[in-house]
């Protein structure tokens, strides 16, 4: 795996919307929260609204072009995507693996963006840095700054911190070691099937997601246990689950017994809980690196950046 250079201070990032559109007002401060952190913020054609097409940020055409043209660009520091939204998988036999592997790059970003960070891992054998994106999070609370500028600038390694509100809990006890996995529930469960279907062997398997009903989240967990996921991976860590509200609350597994139903049963360890995903407060999580998780203390232990 390879682990792209940190950016620095002055460092040009391109910003770049891989699958939905970015209104015109929310541009302004996603260039703000760039320059406020010392970069140089260089827009692509997919962050323009004019550039749209339906529900996407353009052109599949053009938002793949965006990607490898960033790539290519011995100017470009790092990669950073505005937004998420629907379409990031779109892209993915677009995308130029020669130059990704020739050009590493840093690349962040989360939600939709899971299909790419899956791409990256898998086919270039890049880490990638599932953090906060700008246009969705333009001002950012402290945890959250703190996590995103290390893994924007390095140091994005050891032990993880919690916030004092979000204290994770144990689902299954136990410690397992491997590379880090995964990201957007939904996204995931669309790769099985796809010639980038999620690799998590002998890995640990990071999950989260917005906006989806309980049994939604059952079916789409239900299709992960049937495909083998969590019998082949290492360990499990749950983020997030923002607004993901039960259909009919009088007669409804919670989540809580969705997952000791669907993930229990796999006997991984496993922790829930985690502050990391469609959230205010969210940490950064380096994908494709190396970590241990010891569900009985709640740590999780990035290893050093290489």
């Amino acid at each position: 795996m390879i682990t792209p250079k940190p950016l620095f201070p002055g460092a040009r990032v391109a910003l770049l919307a891989p699958a939905s559109a970015v209104p015109d007002e929310k541009l302004q401060p996603a260039l703000d929260l760039c320059q406020s952190l010392g970069l140089e913020p260089v827009p692509y054609p997919s962050c323009y609204f004019r550039n749209r097409d339906g529900y996407f940020a353009a052109s599949d055409t053009q938002r793949a072009e965006d990607i490898n043209r960033a790539f290519a660009d011995p100017t470009i520091d790092g990669i950073w995507c505005i937004r998420g939204g629907y379409g990031a998988h779109r892209l993915q036999p677009l995308l130029d693996v020669e130059t990704i592997r020739k050009k590493p790059k840093w690349f962040g970003g989360y939600s939709d963006i899971t299909a790419l960070h899956t791409f990256l891992n898998q086919e270039c054998g890049l880490e990638t840095y599932h953090c906060t994106m700008p246009s969705t999070e333009p001002h950012p609370n402290d945890y959250t700054l703190d996590y995103l500028k290390k893994a924007v600038f390095g140091g994005l390694s050891g032990t993880l911190t919690y916030p004092q509100e979000q204290t994770p809990v144990t689902l299954v006890p136990g410690s397992a070691q491997g590379i880090l996995c995964g990201g957007n529930l939904s996204l995931i469960v669309s790769s099985i099937g796809t010639p980038w279907e999620l690799d998590c062997k002998g890995k640990i398997l990071f999950l989260e997601d917005i906006g989806e009903k309980t049994y939604r989240i059952d079916s789409m967990l239900t299709q992960l246990r049937n495909a083998g996921k969590f019998r082949d991976c290492a360990g499990i860590l749950l983020g997030a689950w923002t607004d993901c509200e039960p259909e009919m609350p009088q007669r409804t597994l919670s989540l809580e017994e969705i997952f000791r139903q669907l993930i229990v049963p796999s006997g991984k360890p496993a922790i829930a809980g985690i502050p990391c995903g469609h959230c205010d407060t969210t940490l950064a999580l380096p994908l494709g690196r190396s970590i241990r998780m010891d569900a009985d203390s709640l740590t999780v232990v990035l290893e050093k950046e290489a």
